[in-house]
C-alpha cells in the first residue's frame, strides 16, 4: 500500500471514530456524551402514567471488557423539582437481566411503560436524585450484548454517570455525590463498578454501592441452574461471554440442536430465554465440556467478583431462598470483601425466591444509600 493511500485510509478511520455534534468533533474519552435526545418514560404498558421527570435517551462512550472503545446507550431521569440541598446526587442504576436483543433494552422498556424496575428508581427520584440507567454494551446499540461480562458492565455503569453530567439541560455537576445500585445482573454490575471505580473513574465522588442477589461466581451459578427452568440464563451468560471474548469460540462447541437453540436466543428477552431453554443441560447441547476448557476457565476467573476490595461502603443483600443465585455465592463475596478490609453491611433476606429478594431488598438498599448521600457514617457487620 503506498503512503498516500495509507494516509487517506488513516484519515477516514480517524473521522469515523470522531462523532460530530453541532459540527464540532468530540473527544473519544470514556464517559463522553455522543448524543442526548429528550424522551418520555411511562410506568404502565400502553404508554400510560407518564413519569413526571425530565428524561433523555443517551448514547455515550465506554470501554469493553478487553479495553476497546465502544458506544453504549442508556436513559437519564432527572426530577423536575429543584434540589435544595446542594448539588443534586446522581444514582447509577444497574438493571437486572432483561435479555439479549435490542428490543429488551431498559431504555426501550421505559419508553413503552414495561420497565418493572422503575418502581425502585422512583424511590430515588422521590428523594430528588438524578438516575442514570445504562442499557449495557450491545443492548440497544450495534453488536451483541456482552451479558455478564463484569468489567464491561461496570464500565457501562460508571460511564453512564459521567455522561449524565455532560447533558447540559440536566444541570448536573461533575462534583455531585454519586451512588450505585443494582440487583442480579445489576448487582454484579454495581459490584464491578465499585471495584473498578478507583482506577477507571477516580474523579467520581462515589459514596456507596448497594448490590443485591449478586452472581459473583458465574461457574457456581451455571452449575446451580443447569437442567432447571432457569437454564436459559446460563445459556445467555455463555453467549454474553462469547461476545465479549471471541477466543472462546462457543459456536465451535455446539451440537446442531445447540447451535439452533443458541442462535434463537440471541434476540430473546428474559421470559423467552427461560421458556425456550427450560430444563435443558449444557452437556446435551455441546460436544465438549465447554466451561472447563482452559480459555473458558481463564475468563470465568477474570469475571469472578471479590478479587479487588472496594474503597467505598458496600450494602450487600441476598434472599435466603434464592433459587437462581445460591445464597452461599453472595455470602462468599461478603467474606472476601470483609477480608480485604471493606466496610460491608450484609443483609440475608427472608425472601423465598430471587425475584422476591429484589422486592424486599430494594427499599432497604435505597434507604441505606440515602445515608451515604447525606454523609452519615456507614456501619458494617463483617
Amino acid at each position: 500500500m503506498n503512503l498516500r493511500v495509507r494516509a487517506t485510509m488513516s484519515m477516514i478511520g480517524a473521522l469515523l471514530l470522531l462523532p460530530v455534534l453541532g459540527g464540532t468533533a468530540q473527544s473519544t474519552a470514556a464517559g463522553e456524551l455522543v448524543e442526548a435526545s429528550p424522551t418520555t418514560v411511562y410506568l404502565a404498558p400502553g404508554r400510560l402514567l407518564e413519569v413526571p421527570v425530565k428524561a433523555w435517551h443517551l448514547r455515550y462512550r465506554s470501554t469493553s471488557a478487553t479495553g476497546t472503545a465502544n458506544v453504549v446507550s442508556g436513559t437519564l431521569l432527572v426530577p423536575r423539582t429543584p434540589y435544595l440541598f446542594g448539588r443534586r446526587p446522581i444514582a447509577g442504576y444497574a438493571v437486572g437481566t432483561h435479555g439479549l436483543g435490542d428490543r429488551c433494552a431498559p431504555s426501550n422498556a421505559m419508553s413503552q411503560g414495561t420497565e418493572a424496575e422503575l418502581a425502585i428508581m422512583s424511590l430515588m427520584l422521590l428523594k430528588g436524585w438524578a438516575v442514570a440507567v445504562t442499557d449495557y454494551e450491545g443492548l440497544g446499540t450495534p453488536g451483541e450484548h456482552t451479558y455478564m461480562a463484569g468489567v464491561s458492565q461496570g464500565h457501562a455503569v460508571l460511564d453512564s454517570i459521567r455522561a449524565a453530567t455532560r447533558v447540559g439541560e440536566a444541570k448536573l455537576s461533575a462534583e455531585a455525590p454519586v451512588v450505585v445500585m443494582g440487583y442480579s445482573q445489576g448487582g454484579s454490575s454495581a459490584a464491578w463498578a465499585a471495584q473498578l471505580q478507583p482506577s477507571y473513574a477516580p474523579e467520581l465522588r462515589l459514596k456507596g454501592v448497594a448490590a443485591g442477589g449478586v452472581p459473583a461466581d458465574l461457574q457456581a451459578v451455571a452449575d446451580n441452574v443447569d437442567g432447571t427452568s432457569d437454564f436459559g440464563l446460563a445459556a445467555a451468560a455463555g453467549l454474553g461471554l462469547d461476545a465479549a471474548y471471541p477466543e472462546l469460540s462457543l459456536a465451535s462447541h455446539l451440537t446442531p440442536e445447540g447451535a439452533a437453540l443458541f442462535a434463537g436466543a440471541r434476540d430473546d428477552c428474559v421470559a423467552e430465554l427461560r421458556s425456550a431453554l427450560s430444563g435443558r443441560r449444557l452437556s446435551e447441547l455441546t460436544t465438549t465440556d465447554v466451561m472447563h476448557l482452559p480459555e473458558w476457565q481463564a475468563r470465568l476467573r477474570e469475571n469472578r467478583l471479590g478479587g479487588t476490595t472496594p474503597r467505598v461502603p458496600m450494602y450487600l443483600y441476598h434472599a435466603k431462598g434464592d433459587e437462581i443465585i445460591p445464597y452461599g455465592v453472595g455470602a462468599t463475596l461478603r467474606k472476601q470483601y470483609c477480608a480485604g478490609g471493606a466496610k460491608v453491611l450484609w443483609t440475608g433476606l427472608p425472601a423465598g425466591s430471587h425475584v422476591l429478594g429484589a422486592v424486599e431488598g430494594g427499599p432497604l438498599a435505597v434507604g441505606w444509600l440515602a445515608g451515604r448521600v447525606i454523609g452519615l457514617p456507614a456501619v458494617g457487620n463483617c
